[in-house]
C-alpha cells in the first residue's frame, strides 16, 4: 500500500524511523518520560514506591510529568528525523481545532455516561463541587487537573497519532498506521488493573478509540483536534463524574456529581473497575463514530517535496 503524508509535505532531508524501531521506541519514550518523573515524584512525596499517586496533588504531578515524554518525542522528531512540528500535526487553526475537538470529546463522554446511567449502571454517591461548604476550594484541584489532562492527553496523541501513526503511514499507508498505533495504544493500558473480563474489553475499547481518533486526525489533517478530544474525555470522566479513567481513580471532589457503579449491574454495562471505557456502551459509541468517519472519508496526502535543484532543472 502506498504511503501517505498526513499533516505536511515530506522533504528529501527528512528521515523516517523504521516501523519496527518506531514501535519499540514508542515504548522506550514512555518509560524514559515516566522515569524522569518518578524520581522527583518519590523524593517530593507525590508518588509511592509502587508508583501510585498520593492524593490529587500526586495525580497532578503525574499528569504534568507526561510533558517529559512529549519533549522526548519532539526532540527525536526535530534532531534525528530533521522534521518540524507541522509534520506531526501541529499546523494551522490551533485554537479552533482544539476547541472543536474538546467539545466533541465532552459530547461523546456525556453520551457514554448517559447511556450507562439509562441502563441503571450508576447511583449518586454525593453532589459535586458546588454542593460543598467551600466551592472555590473544591474547584481548585479540578482546574489544576484540567490543565494536567490537557498535557497528558496531548502527550499520548503526540506519541501515537502525531508521530507513530504518521511514521508508519508514511511508509505503509494509513490502514497500517492506524492499525499498529492503535494496537500499541491499547496494549499500553493492559496493566492498569488486575486481569479481568473488564480489562480485556477496556483494552479493546482503548484500541478502538485509537482507530476512531486516528481517523479523526487523518480526516482533519491535524493533531490539534484529537488533543482536545482526548483531554476532554479524560477530564470529564474523572473530574466531572468521579469515575475511573482507564482503571485509575482521581481522588478529589468531582465538578458535577460523584457517581458510583452499581455492583449488581453486569460488569459489561458499567465497565466495573476499568470504568466506562470497559463498557460495551463505549464499544457501540466508538464503532458508530468510526463507521461514520470511514464512510464520510476525506484526507489529503501532502506528498513529498522535490529538491529545489530538480524543480528548476530544464526539461
Amino acid at each position: 500500500m502506498a504511503g501517505i503524508e498526513l499533516y505536511a509535505p515530506r522533504t528529501p532531508r527528512h528521515r523516517r524511523t523504521w516501523t519496527a524501531a518506531a514501535l519499540v521506541l514508542a515504548v522506550v519514550f514512555i518509560i524514559l518520560g515516566q522515569t524522569f518523573t518518578a524520581v522527583p515524584g518519590l523524593m517530593l512525596g507525590f508518588l509511592t514506591m509502587n508508583g501510585r499517586s498520593v492524593g490529587w496533588a500526586g495525580t497532578a504531578f503525574s499528569l504534568f510529568g507526561f510533558a517529559a515524554t512529549a519533549l522526548i518525542v519532539v526532540g527525536w522528531v526535530t534532531l534525528f528525523e530533521r522534521r518540524n512540528l507541522r509534520t506531526i500535526g501541529f499546523n494551522s487553526q490551533a485554537l479552533k481545532r482544539f476547541a472543536r475537538g474538546y467539545g466533541v470529546g465532552l459530547a461523546f463522554l456525556l453520551v457514554v455516561v448517559g447511556g450507562i446511567a439509562a441502563l441503571g449502571g450508576y447511583r449518586i454517591e454525593s453532589g459535586g463541587a458546588f454542593s460543598t461548604p467551600a466551592p472555590l476550594v473544591a474547584l481548585w484541584p479540578i482546574l489544576v487537573l484540567l490543565l494536567g489532562f490537557v498535557i497528558q492527553g496531548s502527550t499520548e496523541e503526540i506519541l501515537t497519532r502525531g508521530w507513530l501513526m504518521q511514521v508508519i503511514a508514511s511508509r505503509h499507508g494509513l490502514a497500517w498506521g492506524i492499525g499498529l498505533s492503535s494496537a500499541l495504544f491499547g496494549l499500553l493500558h493492559a496493566a492498569n488493573i488486575k486481569p479481568s473480563p473488564e480489562l480485556a474489553v477496556g483494552v479493546a475499547n482503548v484500541a478502538l478509540f485509537g482507530v476512531m481518533i486516528g481517523l479523526y486526525a487523518a480526516r482533519e489533517g491535524s493533531l490539534w483536534g484529537v488533543c482536545g478530544w482526548h483531554a476532554a474525555w479524560n477530564w470529564l470522566l474523572g473530574l466531572g463524574f468521579g469515575l475511573e479513567v482507564s482503571g485509575q481513580v482521581v481522588e478529589t471532589k468531582p465538578l458535577i456529581v460523584d457517581l458510583a457503579t452499581r455492583t449488581e449491574v453486569p460488569w459489561w454495562i458499567t465497565g466495573a473497575a476499568f470504568g466506562p471505557e470497559g463498557s460495551v456502551v463505549t464499544t457501540v459509541v466508538l464503532l458508530v463514530a468510526s463507521a461514520v468517519l470511514a464512510l464520510h472519508w476525506r484526507s489529503k496526502d501532502y506528498g513529498v517535496t522535490k529538491p529545489a535543484a530538480l524543480e528548476t532543472a530544464p526539461a
